[in-house]
């Protein structure tokens, strides 16, 4: 099962300019309840149910004899009732500063502090459009931002500035880590700690504008004054991007909601354009380290849109 897995990761193997992928996905490669992420030279097991992790012992030794080249491992617990969600499995730590490669561009990737590392792998196609240029020479508004790694991966690409927006406090810490992992100043690139809606009127308050907007929402999300969830409130994002999106430009439109089709999830985006017209630039589902179940339409649960909005 391993060995069928490692071997359909060979092209990531070669790549020298992307040393984090995911191994093993589920049932898209066999067994559910269980994924592994490379980073470098370190893995992450994530354990879905308390039957996996059961017997993680032996599918720890497995994978050791399948990829011995592994020099440690981690475990994310996934699922309720432990009273640990992250721990270090076997062999060595990995270093407090430690990056991984992704599309050439290095990110700062944090091995045991949470369920979250630093990036969402799953992206990295997405990522790869903005190194290769689709923001070259714009100014770039990422919501929702969590490290920011859209925004480093845009100025990367040339984005003459780029505002990524998140409502955690650590965003910020955690974001400019990335830059500073490449070498870029922050002098045009802006870290704020806000609420994404009350971002919208701020911008629109200050006439502020962006040529790409990108936004990648939680599936759901609650504060003091609102709920929001993608099937029913998506397209109040895409509506109010509109409002502070420069004329011609781009939204790059993502969820990782599986209980929302990509069938609902574009009538979302053409509720939020109320008759604008859109060109599709690029549509993303997961790349295929993320391998999934064709019979299940959930389980190739990320959808993401590029659209340039017509003048």
């Amino acid at each position: 099962m391993f060995r069928r897995a490692k071997k359909a990761r060979k092209p990531y193997y070669q790549d020298d300019l992307t040393t984090a992928f995911r191994l093993f996905n589920q049932e898209g490669d066999g067994f559910g309840g269980l994924t592994l992420d490379l980073y470098g030279d370190y893995a992450v097991f994530s354990w879905y149910n308390s039957f996996v992790y059961q017997i993680r012992e032996l599918i720890v030794k497995a994978f050791k004899e399948v990829f011995p080249e592994v020099l440690g491992a981690y475990e994310k617990i996934r699922f309720k009732g432990l009273d640990y969600e992250s721990a270090h499995v076997y062999g060595e730590e990995a270093p407090d500063d430690f990056t991984v490669l992704e599309n050439g561009v290095l990110y700062q990737v944090f091995m045991n502090d949470g369920l979250m590392t630093g990036i969402f792998l799953d992206q990295h196609e997405v990522r790869g459009s903005l190194v290769d240029g689709l923001s070259m020479g714009k100014s770039l508004l990422n919501m929702f931002s969590y490290t920011a790694a859209f925004s480093v991966a845009a100025a990367m690409g040339g984005a003459s500035e780029t505002t990524s927006v998140d409502l955690a406090k650590r965003s910020r810490e955690l974001s400019e880590a990335h830059f500073q992992a490449n070498g870029l100043s922050t002098d045009n690139h802006r870290f704020i700690v806000m609420d994404v809606f009350e971002y919208f009127k701020y911008a629109k308050r200050k006439r502020l504008t962006y040529d790409v907007i990108v936004l990648d929402p939680p599936s759901f999300a609650r504060n003091k004054k609102q709920t929001f969830s993608v099937a029913k409130d998506y397209h109040k994002l895409i509506s109010q991007s509109l409002e502070i999106l420069n004329p011609g430009g781009i939204i790059i439109a993502s969820t990782n909601a599986a209980n929302v089709s990509r069938q609902k999830f574009t009538e979302q985006i053409d509720k939020g354009f109320a008759g604008r017209r859109y060109q599709i630039l690029n549509q993303y589902g997961l790349p295929a380290d993320f391998a999934y179940n064709k019979k299940d339409e959930s389980s190739n649960y990320l959808k993401v849109i590029s659209m340039k909005v017509s003048k």
